[in-house]
């Protein structure tokens, strides 16, 4: 929907690419203070959304929906951006994201339960950072597992805080040899990771259309894991209702 402005691009040149008309470009996978391991506060996604002109952002907390709901209502109505709501959910075997969810997943069931329960909102199934054992991934056992039994839509074949891009290139390879769809996100924990990747894709209506569309998508990404700048600021507080271990 924006113009990526120059900030962002210095930060991620890749902003700078012509987009193809009636494409967009949309994040999987970023974070915010709901998350409990990050402290980026809302209004500060609504800024960097509008600095890297990012058109759809699934917001996909640790184990909770809150921050993702009030995002989807800031910045659709304010014309910034489509919010698709999401979480990534700690399964016994490791992390797993539901996107285009209506009710929180509860965190500590099996990847198999965890994947039914999202089916069961009408939601999608996406596998972040797969082979990456610094971002909490599901063992490979368990994603063959949950594979072979048809409830994965979807593996995430570039994470922007991989440092080992071997890592992104192993899960690449397992979704192709697959037949798998494939996304790219930034695993954004601070603002300015926002435009460090995106699946640059063909407009969409819905999970199905998405996940049909996501097929036809462009992977775009670099490795992005910045620390915060520091500056004096104060992170408005929430509830314990709202956060849930991550």
């Amino acid at each position: 929907m924006g113009t990526p402005q120059p900030a962002a691009i210095e930060r991620h040149p890749h902003l700078a690419d012509a987009k193809r008309d009636g494409f967009v470009r949309v994040d999987l996978h970023t974070h915010t203070m709901f998350s409990g391991d990050s402290t980026t506060t809302l209004d500060e996604i609504v800024e960097s959304v509008i600095e890297s002109g990012i058109d759809v952002l699934c917001v996909t907390d640790h184990n909770a929906l809150e921050g993702a709901v009030r995002l989807q209502k800031m910045l659709e109505d304010a014309g910034v951006c489509r919010v698709v709501v999401g979480e990534e959910v700690k399964t016994h075997t490791g992390e797993i994201i539901g996107l285009f969810l209506t009710d929180r997943i509860p965190f500590g069931e099996t990847a198999v339960k965890t994947c039914e329960l999202i089916r069961q909102q009408g939601g999608l199934v996406y596998v972040p950072h797969p082979f990456d054992p610094m971002r909490r991934n599901i063992t490979e056992n368990s994603l063959d597992d949950i594979t072979e039994r048809g409830l994965v839509d979807a593996i995430e074949v570039h994470n922007s805080k991989t440092s080992l891009q071997s890592l992104n290139a192993k899960a690449k390879q397992y979704a192709a040899h697959r037949g798998m769809a494939m996304g790219s996100g930034s695993d954004a924990h601070v603002p300015h990771a926002l435009g460090s990747a995106y699946v640059e894709m063909p407009d969409f209506d819905g999970p199905q259309d998405f996940l049909a569309k996501l097929r036809e998508g462009r992977i775009v990404g670099h490795h992005w894991d910045k620390a915060r700048p520091w500056t004096p600021r104060i992170v408005p507080s929430v509830s314990n209702d709202s956060i849930a271990p991550s």
